[in-house]
This record gives C-alpha cells, structure tokens and sequence, in this order.
C-alpha cells in the first residue's frame, strides 16, 4: 500500500472530517472481521475509518485516527468521534451477552432500564419478531441473534430521541 504522505502533490493539512464509520456497526454477528489499511500511511487493521476530504483532492480518503487528526490538524474531534463509536461498540457487546431470559410462552426476554423487550417467533414464517413494552414491531429477523441486534438499535435510538 502506498504511503501518501511520501508522495509528492498530496496534501497533508487542509482536510475536513466528514465522518467516522465502524466497520462492525452493524453487529458483531455480521460482521467478516475484514478490516481497512489506511489510504493515507498504509497502515493495516483499521476498524474505525474516519472519511476526510479536501478541496483539491478528487476523492474521499479513508483513514484512520492518527492521520486523520494530522490531516485536519483538529487533535480532538476524530479521538471523539472514534471514542463514542467504541463505547457503542463495548455497549452493542454487553448487549449481546445480557442475561436474556426465557418467557414461560417460550418467548426470549430482557428487562432494561424499566422496558421489557421481547422476542418472539412468528408462526407463519418460523421467523422472529419484536416488541418493545407493549409496542409490536414489523420486521421479520431470521434469527434471535439478529432480532436482540435490532432491539439494540432501537433501545439506541430511543436513546438518542429521549425516549429510553
């Protein structure tokens, strides 16, 4: 892989930082483990890529933390950008290894911060639905794995409106 900062005509200051992107955000269980090299200093194993653009460069660079700090000399907002995405990351695990419960109906539990989230199996398509306190979700989730996954972005997004 290249290193661009040895290479002549790319700019090392001047960058904005559109934005920072987990590559397992979607959830541990979809996630391949691939990880990103960095476009700008090659360096392998980049899970959080922070997108960067600048004013005479064609393209969308992605980089990690350290060259996206250098890059648009702002020494804190990719660390905090990057750190909010771990702690969601940290949540998203512990979410996953809950102490879930089983209903007397057969129906997968967890009781959080005063809601009840349930799921249970839809008995035309064998599939998975969820209900958050007494609200009936829609989606069909092939699996229980992949409803909990759903739940949690809910529960975030509830989180994020006030409404958790």
């Amino acid at each position: 892989m290249t290193n661009f900062w040895n290479v002549p005509g790319v700019p090392h200051k001047g960058w904005t930082l559109v934005d920072v992107i987990d590559l397992a955000a979607d959830g541990a269980s979809y996630w391949n483990g691939e990880y990103e090299t960095c476009m700008m200093c090659g360096k392998e194993n980049i899970r959080y890529i922070h997108l960067v653009n600048h004013s005479n460069v064609s393209e969308e660079y992605r980089v990690g933390c350290i060259c996206a700090e250098k890059m648009t000399d702002d020494y804190e907002t990719p660390r905090r950008l990057e750190t909010i995405l771990r702690s969601r990351a940290s949540r998203r695990s512990e979410w996953v290894n809950a102490n879930w419960k089983v209903s007397k109906k057969g129906n997968t539990y967890l009781k959080k911060n005063g809601h009840v989230l349930t799921i249970f199996k839809d008995k035309k398509t064998n599939k998975f639905k969820c209900i958050v306190d007494d609200t009936f979700g829609t989606v069909l989730h092939p699996t229980i794995a992949d409803a909990q996954m759903a739940l949690f972005i809910k529960m975030e997004e509830m989180k994020e409106n006030g409404t958790w």
